[in-house]
């Protein structure tokens, strides 16, 4: 069965994947609070990996890198209630709300598994996507207001995360690229979350690596998929996934072309 979701409004959606999984890269435009019905997903950051099981709440902020891979378990599709908080809703929210912003916003994903104020409130959200007509635009505001004072109320520290507007500035291209390189964004996106527009991205690209984005993402995704073989013992399907690579039969060629013999080989 192909991926299917059901939305009520355009920040409220119920996501459902039966087959074997579902990989995507992703930048989300919004904070998106997530509730973990069943299934299993694994979320890949630059420097961290976390995996969500039934029952996990969390929070992946705006414009954070991340591959996410999603699986059924135990004979139960993947499935999950997703809340957009949007930039819109959230500057209504806070309009009248003060607060003194930290000059570092962390970006990382924020667990709230298995509270149950936030499962509570989700929750209540599953009759609302068996409604033949439109969902009331008030009262996904309120369902949506509600899990943002939740948060607060967990969370003294989510106000600088959900109240900051501010767009990515420009920052330093070689540590961003090191640190950020396994994902496969397309150039457009790199540059905008660095603060540079794709010919700007390009132009100061070029002149720190003395090569084409794409030759030197391709070069780093493989040293990275030949150590995950070596040193990690992964499979190749597994490696592909985790290192930027389109599909299984993609990762192969380029492999074997680079170091002269199949990922399979290293396989133990």
């Amino acid at each position: 069965m192909e991926f299917q979701t059901k939305y009520i409004t355009s920040e409220i959606k119920l996501s459902c994947y039966e087959d074997k999984l579902f990989k995507t890269e992703v930048v989300f435009d919004n904070h998106m609070l997530i509730w973990f019905i069943s299934g299993e997903t694994k979320i890949i950051e630059a420097n961290k990996e976390h995996v969500f099981n039934a029952g996990d709440i969390f929070l992946i902020p705006r414009n954070q890198l991340a591959t996410i891979i999603n699986y059924p378990k135990d004979g139960l599709p993947h499935k999950t209630v997703v809340m957009h908080l949007s930039a819109k809703r959230l500057r209504d929210f806070y309009a009248d709300i003060e607060v003194k912003h930290k000059v570092q916003v962390s970006q990382q994903i924020l667990s709230f598994s298995h509270h149950p104020l936030l499962k509570s409130c989700l929750a209540s959200l599953i009759p609302y996507f068996d409604l033949q007509e439109t969902f009331p635009e008030h009262i996904a505001a309120l369902k949506i207001n509600e899990a943002i004072n939740i948060l607060r109320f967990i969370d003294p520290e989510i106000d600088n995360v959900l109240s900051d507007f501010r767009e990515p500035g420009k920052i330093d291209l070689v540590d961003f690229m090191e640190k950020n390189y396994m994902f496969n964004m397309p150039l457009e996106k790199f540059g905008y979350l660095m603060g540079r527009s794709l010919s700007t991205f390009n132009r100061d690209f070029r002149k720190a690596f003395n090569r084409s984005p794409q030759r030197w993402l391709t070069q780093k995704r493989l040293e990275l998929a030949h150590y995950q073989l070596v040193e990690k013992h992964k499979k190749p399907v597994e490696v592909y996934m985790e290192s930027g690579f389109e599909d299984l039969s993609h990762f192969s060629f380029a492999f074997k072309k680079e170091f002269g013999y199949a990922p399979s080989t290293l396989v133990k």
